[in-house]
């Protein structure tokens, strides 16, 4: 198939690049156990082939490129879906690919600043500061005097990653189609969420746009630091910020040679990003310790704002109630947040609750150590199939980082110890009048938009009672307590329909009582009672037990 399915693209030059390298690293059993297909043979020997095959799809993904770099990253987050040899051999990928020279480089930067840099600046090194796969930095000067960085695109990049992005494409569809047990992985979101993160990456304004975002968070607080983005400047291929001076989190000595405060800088650090997660909402995505530095004045100084996070409102109440779980060592509470959030309707809830018991055992009392305890989260899911959307597992592996960066500062950082105050200060804001008054507005938009569809919904209901096409799916993870649970939903059901009946039946009466009742239309009604249906079905556990 792969050999095939895009044999008359623009792409196929690059889809034999790719085939070489997988043949020569010996991926043709992973390839043909994603239900690809086979390699075509003559492509060259096997590398290394008494490596175990973690190690050798982590060399062949390096030697692909960044989108191939970025995949790997993203699933060595993947605890819940990939086992612990897998992801501990992802982890370790490297874009390790050498800086452009500035003969290449030099043009495209002068291109977008619309004149030679050495012009524009007082002073401009051409030796890159550092060097990635999709973009390099290079340090100067202002003629003000400023300490800026200018980060410019790799020429040529955005076609190799659109190229790169469409053949994942097409594999990861065909996969879906063919394998039914690795669609439970959910491939083409994976895909999805790969090429979000990298046109984002492409167009250098959208970090400049980020930063901005999360300065104006933080404004008023001198003890968090962004760089300031110098828009006269930047372009989408080039993006000149403020030089942010501090040192990287390690335990060399350096921090306490400068004076700093360790200790300090940890909690203001851990305090910041848990305060980007629980109350604003938009979180740096790669907190490592390149990206995170230690300031003088025991300030925290946050760069690389090329990938960041977004937490909604309802996923933040989600998150609240995790953290709240966790510390206060409820299990049950714990459970129902992690159904809650699976994409998989097929759970065990025994398993489960079994699960997050034994979670809470481990994690849930004295201090925590994040990094193992998003281990020992993934690991759970994993083994009770429970598949955790994208955005959550981003999340989860950034606190991991960042946890991980704070005990470089200070080894008895505790995040409990800090997430409790603004646990607590979360949870209040989100039952302030203000926040209420706009979940309010919120549900109300939405129950309208249930009234309005309700004619419609109750008239395509009624018509397949009448051809008898009405059918329902029940399914059971286990025979504990199977007739109590069908009893249940049988009277729930039961109870529902007759008090929907009811309403709809007052309606002709209601209509004939007075001309305020006359003006209700039988639509609103009859979205009444289906809302009642759902509320009733969705509470029904509480007055049936």
């Amino acid at each position: 198939m792969l050999t095939t399915f895009l044999a008359a693209s623009r792409d196929r030059k690059r889809l034999q690049e790719i085939l070489a390298v997988l043949a020569r690293m010996g991926l043709g059993t992973l390839v043909q156990r994603l239900g690809l297909g086979a390699l075509p043979r003559g492509l060259g020997g096997t590398a290394a082939p008494d490596l175990p095959m973690p190690e050798r799809t982590r060399r062949a993904l390096e030697s692909l490129g960044p989108v191939f770099v970025k995949l790997g990253q993203i699933l060595s987050t993947r605890g819940d879906l990939l086992p612990p040899d897998w992801t501990s051999a992802l982890e370790r990928l490297q874009a390790d690919v050498p800086p452009v020279s500035w003969e290449t480089i030099g043009p495209r930067i002068a291109e977008d600043l619309g004149a030679d840099p050495m012009e524009v600046f007082a002073q401009f090194d051409r030796t890159p500061l550092a060097a990635g796969s999709i973009a390099q930095v290079h340090r100067a000067r202002l003629k003000d005097g400023t300490l800026v960085v200018v980060k410019a695109l790799r020429p040529g990049i955005k076609r190799t990653i659109d190229a790169d992005l469409r053949l994942l494409a097409h594999a990861a569809a065909e996969v879906e189609r063919r394998s039914p047990e690795i669609a439970r992985f959910r491939p083409r979101e994976i895909v999805r969420h790969l090429a979000g993160a990298l046109r984002e990456e492409l167009d250098l304004a959208v970090e400049g746009r980020n930063c901005e975002a999360l300065a104006a968070n933080f404004e008023g607080d001198e003890t968090v630091v962004f760089p300031q983005v110098h828009w006269e400047l930047s372009t989408e291929r080039v993006l000149v910020q403020g030089f942010v001076e501090g040192i990287r989190p390690a335990r060399d000595g350096r921090i306490e040679a400068a004076g700093l405060d360790g200790r300090l800088i940890a909690r203001r650090g851990a305090d910041a990003f848990l305060r980007m997660v629980l109350v604003d909402g938009l979180f740096h995505a790669d907190p490592h310790p390149g990206n995170l530095l230690a300031m003088a004045g025991n300030r925290v100084g946050f760069i690389d704002l090329g990938s960041v996070g977004r937490v909604g409102d309802k996923r933040r109440g989600q998150l609240l109630r995790f953290v709240r779980a966790v510390v206060r060592g409820d299990g049950a509470a714990l459970s129902s947040v992690l159904v809650d959030w699976s994409l998989d309707g097929d759970l065990d809830l025994g398993s489960l609750d079994a699960a997050t018991d034994a979670f809470i055992a481990r994690h849930g009392s004295g201090s925590l150590d994040l990094a193992r305890a998003v281990g020992d989260l993934m690991a759970m899911a994993r083994e009770c199939r429970l598949t955790l959307p994208s955005d959550l597992v981003l999340l989860f592996k950034a606190l991991a980082t960042a946890d991980g960066v704070m005990k470089r500062l200070d080894p008895t950082f505790d995040a409990i110890d800090v997430a409790k105050p603004l646990v607590l200060e979360a949870m209040r804001g989100r039952i302030a009048p203000r926040a209420l008054r706009r979940r309010a507005e919120g549900m109300a938009i939405e129950l309208g938009g249930v009234l309005e569809d309700a004619p419609s919904l109750v008239k395509l209901l009624l018509n397949r009672l009448r051809r008898g096409r009405l059918s329902v799916d029940i399914r059971l993870s286990g025979t504990e307590d199977a007739t109590k649970r069908i009893e249940r939903a049988a009277a729930r059901i039961a109870i529902a329909i007759v008090i929907a009946a009811f309403a709809l039946g007052i309606s002709p009466t209601l209509m004939e009582s007075g001309p305020t009742i006359r003006e209700v239309p039988a639509a609103a009604l009859a979205g009444l009672a289906v809302v009642i249906v759902g509320v009733l079905w969705l509470a029904g556990d509480r007055f049936l037990r």
